[in-house]
This record gives C-alpha cells, sequence and structure tokens, in this order.
C-alpha cells in the first residue's frame, strides 16, 4: 500500500476531531489494518508552531506536547526531512505552491511516495497536473 503524507491542516483536523473527506478517512484506515505507514513531516511542528506564535492556532497545549501526541497515534510516523528533500523542495517540476512549507511537504511526499492527504487547492491542482499523489480531505 502506499504510504500516505499529512499535510498541516489535515494533522490539525485529525487531532481536533473535525470532519474530513470520507476518502481520506478510507485510506488512513486502509493504512492503519494494513500495517501501511501515515507520515507527518517535521516542518508541520514548525507550520504549527508558527501558527501558535501569531495567535492563528489556539491549543490546550504546547505545541511541542501536540506534535508529540500526533505522532504517537497508532500507524503514525515522522517523515524523513533530509537536506535532499529540502534541496529538492527547490526544484520541483511543472509549477508547484510557493509557499516554501508546501513545497517541503510536497517534495517529502515525492521522496516517500506517498499520497498527500490535503485541502490546500494548490496542492491539489498541482497533484491534478501529475506532479504528486493527492487525497483530498
Amino acid at each position: 500500500m502506499q504510504p500516505l503524507l499529512l499535510d498541516t491542516h489535515a494533522a490539525i483536523w485529525i487531532t481536533k476531531n473535525e470532519p474530513i473527506a470520507a476518502r481520506a478517512v478510507e485510506a488512513m484506515n486502509a493504512a492503519h489494518h494494513t500495517g501501511g505507514a501515515v507520515l507527518v513531516s517535521a516542518i508541520t511542528a514548525w507550520e504549527v508552531g508558527l501558527l501558535v506564535s501569531r495567535n492563528r492556532l489556539k491549543l490546550l497545549m504546547t505545541p511541542q506536547r501536540w506534535f508529540a501526541q500526533l505522532l504517537s497515534l497508532p500507524g503514525m510516523h515522522l517523515a524523513d526531512l533530509s537536506p535532499d528533500i529540502l534541496m529538492a523542495s527547490s526544484f520541483l517540476p511543472g509549477t508547484p505552491p510557493r509557499d516554501p512549507a508546501d513545497r517541503i511537504i510536497i517534495a517529502t511526499a515525492r521522496e516517500h511516495g506517498a499520497a498527500l492527504i490535503t485541502r490546500d487547492r494548490l496542492i491539489l491542482g498541482y497533484g491534478q497536473d501529475g506532479q504528486v499523489s493527492t487525497i483530498a480531505c
């Protein structure tokens, strides 16, 4: 089974038990039942910290504890964030989103052969162009 990678907002919604698309839920359940990986990037920790510091996200705990709890969910794994992935994010094919964090998450998905679970319309559009596998959430 293809690994899955959570976009930052997907990770936030999952931890807040907010509704996500049935297809994304099915993909995560299938990964859980087959021992497949659901990945999260370290850049998600940075984005969440930034959102909290700018008062754009309220958490009931520190961002560090939130990220640790996210990683403690069954089947959740931290994706490598290597220098190669960071450099690849600068050389994505086609017309990728301009946001550096989105580019890093896309490069991570490509490196791991993962389907990216996201609601970001720019990332979904990039997926429709065939540059990365996406699942709308």
